[in-house]
Order: structure tokens, then sequence, then C-alpha cells
């Protein structure tokens, strides 16, 4: 059991989590999140709540995200995409978001994570969802 979707994106967000700032006030460190981040943390919670499951998902889950960016140059539909952002630093804001909405009680659910990035004619986020065996069996790639 599981889901998956396609949120549809003309310009694939490249604001990464590892964008937030710290400002020291009085000798103490106050994270915040610039402007930027904030309008694409706002933009995936908006287009990601249009597919959040009833009920949250538990037990361990496999998480599958294709990241199609709008193709550019001589770039061709589903060449890998080598340039920044990193997959890594774009996964952190967006499993923080799909926790928020609920597709999962907590993402330490996640226990199988799988991300690429491609150019692409039709740009956005493609993500899969998995419900894994608890014993870990079956869950071959």
């Amino acid at each position: 059991m599981g889901m998956t979707f396609f949120v549809a994106l003309e310009d694939v967000p490249t604001c990464t989590h590892q964008q937030k700032k710290v400002r020291v006030n009085r000798g103490i460190p106050i994270f915040y999140e610039p402007e930027k981040l904030k309008k694409t943390r706002a933009l995936l919670m908006e287009r990601l709540d249009e597919h959040k499951p009833d009920e949250p998902m538990h037990g361990p889950l496999r998480l599958v995200v294709t990241w199609c960016f709008k193709k550019k140059g001589k770039h061709v539909d589903g060449e890998y995409k080598t340039t920044k952002p990193d997959v890594d630093n774009m996964l952190k804001l967006l499993q923080d978001c799909m926790t928020r909405l609920g597709f999962w009680d907590d993402d330490r659910f996640v226990v199988s994570l799988i991300s690429e990035k491609y150019w692409a004619d039709v740009p956005g986020i493609y993500i899969e969802i998995k419900e894994m065996n608890q014993d870990g069996l079956g869950s071959v790639l």
C-alpha cells in the first residue's frame, strides 16, 4: 500500500532548508527563515496539501522523489541534472512539509529514500511513498 503523485511546478524550487539564517541577539543565537525560504515552504505546503492522505502512514516507508527541472539550453528530457541544488539538501524541506501535512506521523518512518534530479519537458516533483514490510523482506528495488 502507498501512494504516487506528481506535483506540476513551472519552476521546481531550488531553495533548501540549509538556507536558514542565524542572528545573535544579546549573545543568544536566533534561527530564522529568509523570505525566499518562507515562500518555498509555503508553495510546497500548498501544492502537497492536495495529495495528503486521509490518515498518516505508519511503519517503515520508502520515499521516492524525482525532481524534474525545466529543460534549459542543450539539455534533453530525462538527462541527469548535475548542477545545484544538491538532492540531499532539497529533501529536508520537502520531508518537513510532508510531515507537517500528515503524510506520516514523523519522518523517522522513512527508512528508505531514493531521490534523483533530471532535466525534463514537464517540470515538477514526482513522489512515491510505499509502505514496507516491518522485517525488511521483499523490499528489493
